[in-house]
């Protein structure tokens, strides 16, 4: 069977039963899912069994899977509620509260130049962000990060599109606030 590489035409054709369709949508999105997983929990085997539990009920129940689906977004938003289970679970035995939380890759600096200024104010930057609720930072990873749109970004967090849009705005507007008013004398400098 041929098809193109799309995600609508792999998904597609995985659900018509071409099981090399689902190699190729585990390929193309496995680094995404693992990296997103991790912003839900430091332990790398829960987001590995997560994907891999995913991928095995997809297979399983690929008959009743919808056809017209944005598959980025049904991956995220699957990937996301089986680790929000597991740590429930954990949760309720060591009868802790459960609040789902989203964490930050302090790797970040990795990612930029070895200029000394960028690292700086990438790193005072990061220290605003991890004072943002956690909804707010996984609404800023989802959007900007991995680029999704607002109506993906609601489906994978459950809230209306006009919650999404104002997590957003809330965590940008607090972030140019915070860095003004703490950083700004240095910035200018």
């Amino acid at each position: 069977m041929m098809f193109k590489n799309t995600d609508k035409d792999l998904w597609a054709s995985f659900i018509n039963g071409d099981d090399n369709a689902l190699k190729l949508l585990y390929e193309q999105f496995v680094d995404l899912l693992y990296a997103f997983g991790l912003r839900f929990t430091d332990d790398t085997d829960m987001v590995k069994d997560g994907i891999q539990d995913l991928f095995v009920d997809l297979y399983k129940y690929r008959k009743k899977l919808a056809t017209e689906v944005n598959v980025k977004s049904y991956l995220f938003t699957s990937l996301k509620r089986k680790i929000c289970l597991v740590l429930k679970k954990n949760a309720a035995t060591v009868k802790h509260s459960f609040e789902l939380p989203f964490l930050l890759s302090p790797s970040i600096e990795e990612q930029i130049t070895n200029d000394e200024y960028e690292a700086e104010l990438l790193q005072k930057l990061n220290t605003e962000l991890a004072l943002l609720p956690a909804r707010q930072k996984e609404a800023l990873y989802l959007r900007y990060n991995s680029e999704l749109e607002y109506e993906q970004i609601s489906e994978i967090m459950d809230v209306s599109l006009a919650t999404c849009r104002t997590l957003v705005y809330r965590g940008v507007k607090q972030l140019k606030e915070q860095m003004l008013a703490n950083y700004a004398y240095k910035i200018l400098a």
